[in-house]
Protein backbone atom coordinates (compact mmCIF):
# COMPACT_ATOMS: atom_id res chain seq x y z
CA UNK A 1 0.00 0.00 0.00
CA UNK A 2 1.39 3.38 -1.02
CA UNK A 3 0.42 6.57 0.73
CA UNK A 4 1.13 9.85 -1.03
CA UNK A 5 2.09 12.73 1.26
CA UNK A 6 4.16 15.82 0.73
CA UNK A 7 7.58 16.30 2.35
CA UNK A 8 6.07 18.89 4.70
CA UNK A 9 3.30 16.47 5.69
CA UNK A 10 5.84 13.70 6.27
CA UNK A 11 7.93 15.94 8.51
CA UNK A 12 4.84 17.08 10.39
CA UNK A 13 3.80 13.48 10.95
CA UNK A 14 7.28 12.54 12.20
CA UNK A 15 7.45 15.64 14.41
CA UNK A 16 4.08 14.87 15.97
CA UNK A 17 5.11 11.31 16.80
CA UNK A 18 8.51 12.38 18.17
CA UNK A 19 7.00 15.18 20.23
CA UNK A 20 4.56 12.80 21.87
CA UNK A 21 7.30 10.21 22.34
CA UNK A 22 9.57 12.57 24.31
CA UNK A 23 6.69 13.56 26.58
CA UNK A 24 6.33 9.96 27.73
CA UNK A 25 8.35 8.13 30.35
CA UNK A 26 9.94 5.70 27.89
CA UNK A 27 13.48 5.81 26.53
CA UNK A 28 14.57 8.77 24.44
CA UNK A 29 16.41 7.14 21.51
CA UNK A 30 18.74 8.87 19.09
CA UNK A 31 17.97 8.71 15.37
CA UNK A 32 20.76 6.13 14.93
CA UNK A 33 19.44 3.97 17.77
CA UNK A 34 15.92 4.14 16.34
CA UNK A 35 17.19 3.24 12.85
CA UNK A 36 19.05 0.21 14.21
CA UNK A 37 16.04 -0.85 16.29
CA UNK A 38 13.63 -0.51 13.38
CA UNK A 39 15.96 -2.45 11.09
CA UNK A 40 16.16 -5.31 13.61
CA UNK A 41 12.37 -5.43 13.87
CA UNK A 42 11.34 -4.72 10.29
CA UNK A 43 13.98 -6.58 8.26
CA UNK A 44 14.24 -10.36 8.14
CA UNK A 45 16.68 -11.87 10.64
CA UNK A 46 19.36 -12.90 11.34
CA UNK A 47 20.97 -9.59 12.27
CA UNK A 48 24.63 -9.03 13.02
CA UNK A 49 26.68 -5.90 13.60
CA UNK A 50 28.23 -6.34 10.16
CA UNK A 51 24.83 -6.79 8.50
CA UNK A 52 23.29 -3.81 10.27
CA UNK A 53 26.33 -1.72 9.38
CA UNK A 54 25.97 -2.63 5.71
CA UNK A 55 22.20 -2.23 5.69
CA UNK A 56 22.30 1.24 7.26
CA UNK A 57 25.58 2.26 5.60
CA UNK A 58 27.14 3.31 8.92
CA UNK A 59 30.34 2.21 10.63
CA UNK A 60 30.36 -0.95 12.77
CA UNK A 61 31.47 0.96 15.91
CA UNK A 62 28.43 3.24 15.54
CA UNK A 63 26.16 0.20 15.29
CA UNK A 64 27.86 -1.34 18.34
CA UNK A 65 27.30 1.82 20.41
CA UNK A 66 23.63 1.91 19.37
CA UNK A 67 23.24 -1.77 20.25
CA UNK A 68 24.90 -1.19 23.63
CA UNK A 69 22.16 1.31 24.51
CA UNK A 70 19.35 -0.78 23.04
CA UNK A 71 20.59 -3.84 24.93
CA UNK A 72 20.84 -1.87 28.19
CA UNK A 73 17.21 -0.81 27.68
CA UNK A 74 16.13 -4.39 26.96
CA UNK A 75 14.89 -3.51 23.47
CA UNK A 76 17.21 -6.06 21.78
CA UNK A 77 19.49 -8.79 22.99
CA UNK A 78 22.76 -10.25 21.79
CA UNK A 79 23.13 -14.00 21.41
CA UNK A 80 26.28 -15.83 20.31
CA UNK A 81 25.85 -17.51 16.94
CA UNK A 82 25.72 -21.28 17.46
CA UNK A 83 27.37 -21.85 14.08
CA UNK A 84 30.15 -19.25 14.43
CA UNK A 85 31.15 -18.38 18.00
CA UNK A 86 32.98 -15.26 16.74
CA UNK A 87 29.69 -13.79 15.55
CA UNK A 88 26.82 -12.41 17.61
CA UNK A 89 23.21 -12.34 16.46
CA UNK A 90 20.98 -9.46 17.45
CA UNK A 91 17.54 -10.63 18.52
CA UNK A 92 14.20 -8.99 19.15
CA UNK A 93 12.66 -8.82 22.62
CA UNK A 94 9.10 -8.49 23.83
CA UNK A 95 9.97 -5.10 25.35
CA UNK A 96 11.34 -3.90 22.01
CA UNK A 97 8.25 -5.13 20.17
CA UNK A 98 5.99 -3.28 22.60
CA UNK A 99 8.12 -0.11 22.32
CA UNK A 100 7.90 -0.08 18.50
CA UNK A 101 4.20 -0.95 18.51
CA UNK A 102 3.56 1.98 20.84
CA UNK A 103 5.69 4.24 18.64
CA UNK A 104 3.77 3.12 15.55
CA UNK A 105 0.56 4.10 17.36
CA UNK A 106 2.07 7.56 17.97
CA UNK A 107 2.76 7.93 14.24
CA UNK A 108 -0.81 6.86 13.38
CA UNK A 109 -2.26 9.24 15.98
CA UNK A 110 -0.10 12.05 14.63
CA UNK A 111 -1.48 11.39 11.17
CA UNK A 112 -5.04 11.48 12.45
CA UNK A 113 -4.44 14.81 14.18
CA UNK A 114 -2.84 16.27 11.06
CA UNK A 115 -5.53 14.97 8.74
Amino acid sequence: MTVEISPAEALSLWRGALSESVRRDGPDLSARQMAVLMTVYLAEPPHTVRGLSESLNIAKPAVTRALDRLTDLGLVRRKPDDQDRRSVNIQRTVKGSVFLSDFADLVVDSGRRAG
